[in-house]
């Protein structure tokens, strides 16, 4: 008969690619069940966005062949409960990440919207607050012009904002409550005062992660949310033309200034490369090429993909439906990269807290 302490044993050779420690060590092997004709655990990753969980299935497996029996048969149960720092949560909410860029034009909000999305598919509770006060788009990208969140009395007897929910997320903008036909000229102190009343006033629930979509460059809504919310850490969202890539490096450097000190998930390229539908196979680099990879090296962060030049792209986010739902688009499986890629990214830098 197989004992509870021999399969942890031959767990305990299974190693964690990012966190480089084994599973046991860190707690990842729960629930052990010893059957007459099998057994049964649970492997607990730290997000269900992980990339690499077909990855550890396997290596257990394998573990079980090795150091038991290789006839035996192993039911492993894949799950997920997303980490957050310990003592740092605001409202419920695990993670925040920001998403970000040093100019405007780049593509930080299709990002955005198709993060929170990707990170959504893979099950974990996700909402997205759109911060560009200045330009928000989150009601276009989503089919929601003109809808109005409701507000709710929490038992203490204050008033919360109650945020829309579409595809499965929850949602979050300063364009539900301005005439997008008016502008409003913002000052400093209006404008982090109203971007406050979106992390405070809303109810969000119990969220996993909350995207937010940050206005482009280095400003006082960025110094405000970096030191008022305990930030998980940012997503840079970058092309690869050199006037954009200059503007990327201030604003890693802001989010590294003593005072904010913000990890960096990682950089996103955008509009990488263009593809004709009648030539496929061909790659045309109108932009320039590697600029986000040569800086995700330079600054010791990781790149996170690239995602081409598509009209697609554009077009959905015009008609309410972000590309991540069309599932019979190529770049569905890119912003799923993505996700996955930002969530390993983002238990790596917990790791090391």
């Amino acid at each position: 008969m197989v004992t509870k302490e021999q399969i942890l044993n031959a767990l305990s050779h299974v190693e964690e690619p990012d966190l480089k420690k084994d599973l046991v060590t860190l707690h990842m092997i729960q629930n052990i069940e010893i059957l007459p004709d099998k057994i049964k655990f649970d492997v607990v990753l730290t997000t269900p966005a992980c990339p690499l969980k077909g990855h550890i299935e396997h290596a257990c497996r394998n573990a079980i062949a090795l150091f038991i029996d290789k006839q035996l048969v192993v039911d492993i149960n894949m799950t997920a409960k997303v980490t957050s720092r310990e003592g740092h949560q605001l409202s419920g909410i695990k993670n925040i990440i920001l998403v970000a860029s040093g100019k405007g034009g780049v593509g930080k909000s299709t990002v955005a919207a198709n993060l929170a999305l990707a990170l959504a598919d893979t099950g974990a509770k996700t909402g997205l607050l759109d911060a560009d006060i200045y330009g928000p788009s989150l009601p276009i990208m989503f089919g929601l012009e003109g809808a109005k969140p409701q507000s709710t009395q929490t038992a203490d007897g204050k008033t919360k904002i109650l945020p829309l929910e579409k595809f499965g997320i929850k949602l979050l903008s300063i364009g539900f409550f301005t005439d997008p036909n008016q502008p409003i000229p913002w000052r400093g102190p209006m404008a982090t005062s109203a971007i406050k009343q979106l992390f405070n006033d809303a109810d969000w629930g119990e969220l996993d992660y909350l995207v937010v979509d940050m206005p482009p460059g280095t400003g006082d809504i960025h110094i405000t949310v970096a030191q008022s919310y305990p930030i998980a850490g940012a997503v840079i969202v970058t092309t690869p033309q050199q006037v954009a890539l200059a503007d990327t490096i201030k604003g890693i450097g802001m989010f590294m200034m003593e005072g904010i000190n913000i990890p960096i998930l990682g950089i996103v390229e955008n509009m990488s490369y263009f593809t004709p539908a009648e030539l496929p196979e061909n790659k045309y680099y109108i932009f320039g090429k590697d600029g986000g990879k040569r800086l995700a090296e330079e600054n010791h962060t990781a790149f996170l993909g690239e995602i081409p030049l598509v009209k697609s792209i554009s077009d959905a986010g015009d008609n309410g439906f972000p590309i991540l739902l069309d599932e019979e688009s190529p770049l569905q499986q890119t912003f799923a990269d993505i996700a996955g890629r930002t969530a390993q990214q983002l238990s790596i830098v917990q790791a090391r807290k």
